[in-house]
């Protein structure tokens, strides 16, 4: 299956987090994914003035491997698999340290730290949407389960503490254990704030807070710093998530057979020009001006004909091949491709489930404003394999997230201001001038096809030149 996501990532960029899901008992998945953006008219966005150079500058894609999912319950309770496995690579690697069990343990440990994040971010939206009569139960679990998890790290410590093991695997543990404390606080954080906004839940407000100093005194403990530091907290991320990154090498698409084409539209470019020298050379000898003439017609319909020729060979190599392939690698083993291509489509030729979606939810019933708006069609085909994504991995893997993030900044350079001044009577009767937000809107239809099934998501970004305001998911 595919799960898309969507957020506002910050005031010039949407980020769409696109879950590719294998099923188990299937080797071979494939996925395709279209995002039909609806562009006013009015932004001037066109294919001369906007080119697939232009917007492939502003998508940025980053794939990686989509998280094992555990119940923060599970991350220490019990036979829990994440600490069981951190705690197997530790002993292993303090007991050999081979170059092996260290990469061994830096994964793992790294790997901890990443299930943890992803856990208490489930976890801390799940309480935060739950009724205010199920908070006590979940919100004291969320404490104990915490507690387990920070208390389970700091003895991690001790099962490496030899002089034995490489300065790489304490390096690793710190790394991966301020990144537990930062996000830890951050959602600790998150929650406080819903609890103190409603009446009667004092008590477990408190709790939490004696939960952010115990996190605190284990930053204290270790020596990392207290507070916030968006720098530090953004290369711990990256450091622990790096091993759910993938590589994807991406180059063009279609290279050969287009260079075949030109090289036959230049090949009869100058069957051309030999026919007509040796056609007139015939008729009127050498040397002689009428072949002199002809010569120079002949040269200049060549480049011509050659021209001609490969905008029509390049026009087919498009509507063929996509615009960029490219292979999808855990370390060096190739697990998957993808494909991707963007391009203008005349409003005719949307197919109809699309229209409609974008027709059916108007802002008002009489806006036409769709009649008139420029379509870019944005395509992805992934293709995975399961059965090699699975090879010698130690964890259960569902799929992978393709995390598309789109900047907007080329469609705001030909908005009006983003406030206009409006004036309106007042019920006594005074003009009343205020300044409200000049709004445009993109619609996007996300149409996903996965496993013979087909399915929509419709979207509508409003945009100011100030940048995005806010995004809506119409059902």
């Amino acid at each position: 299956m595919i799960a898309i996501g969507t957020k506002i990532h910050d005031k010039f960029s949407i980020e769409f987090k696109v879950g590719f899901l294998t099923r188990r008992k299937a080797r071979k998945n494939d996925f395709t994914v279209g995002m039909w953006m609806f562009v006013p008219s009015s932004l001037d966005i066109t294919p001369y003035t906007y080119t697939k150079a232009d917007f492939y500058r502003d998508v940025k894609t980053n794939i990686r491997l989509i998280t094992p999912s555990f119940l923060l319950r599970d991350i220490c309770g019990g036979d829990a698999l994440p600490l069981h496995n951190v705690e197997k690579a530790a002993d292993s690697m303090a007991s050999d340290p081979t170059r092996t069990n260290t990469d061994e343990y830096i994964y793992q440990v790294k790997m901890f730290a990443a299930i943890v994040k992803s856990s208490l971010r489930d976890e801390t939206a799940y309480i935060r949407r739950s009724p205010e009569r199920d908070l006590g139960f979940l919100v004291n679990n969320y404490i104990e389960n915490i507690s387990a998890i920070v208390d389970a790290y700091s003895r991690l410590r001790s099962r490496i503490s030899f002089p034995s093991v490489p300065s790489a695997a304490l390096e690793a543990y710190d790394i991966a254990g301020e990144f537990i404390c930062s996000v830890t606080t951050n959602h600790i954080c998150r929650l406080l704030k819903d609890l103190k906004s409603r009446d009667g839940l004092d008590n477990l407000a408190d709790s939490l807070v004696e939960l952010c100093h115990k996190v605190d005194g284990f930053r204290t403990e270790r020596g990392y710093p207290l507070g916030n530091d968006v720098y530090r907290h953004g290369i711990l991320k990256k450091s622990v998530e790096s091993q759910l990154y993938l590589r994807v090498p991406k180059k063009k698409d279609g290279v050969l057979v287009e260079q075949a084409y030109f090289s036959l539209a230049a090949g009869m470019a100058m069957l051309f020009a030999t026919v007509v020298a040796w056609a007139f050379q015939r008729h009127f000898g050498n040397l002689t001006w009428p072949l002199f003439i002809a010569l120079i017609i002949s040269y200049m319909m060549k480049d011509r004909i050659k021209e001609l020729m490969r905008y029509y060979f390049a026009h087919r190599v498009g509507n063929r091949y996509y615009d960029n392939k490219a292979k999808i690698k855990i370390n060096n083993r190739e697990i998957g491709s993808l494909k991707e291509a963007v391009d203008f489509i005349p409003l005719e030729k949307v197919p109809e489930p699309v229209r409609k979606i974008r027709d059916d939810k108007r802002i008002f019933p009489c806006d036409t404003a769709h009649d008139d708006e420029r379509v870019i069609l944005y395509k992805k085909v992934v293709k995975l394999d399961r059965e090699k994504m699975m090879e010698n991995a130690s964890w259960n893997y569902s799929g992978v997230n393709d995390i598309i993030r789109l900047q907007v900044n080329s469609f705001l350079r030909k908005m009006d201001n983003p406030l206009v001044e409006l004036d309106r009577v007042s019920e006594d009767g005074n003009v009343i001038s205020e300044m409200l937000p000049k709004l445009y809107y993109i619609n996007i239809v996300l149409e996903y096809h996965y496993d013979e099934v087909t399915d929509y998501k419709h979207l509508r970004i409003a945009l100011t030149r100030d940048g995005i305001q806010k995004i809506e998911e119409l059902s």
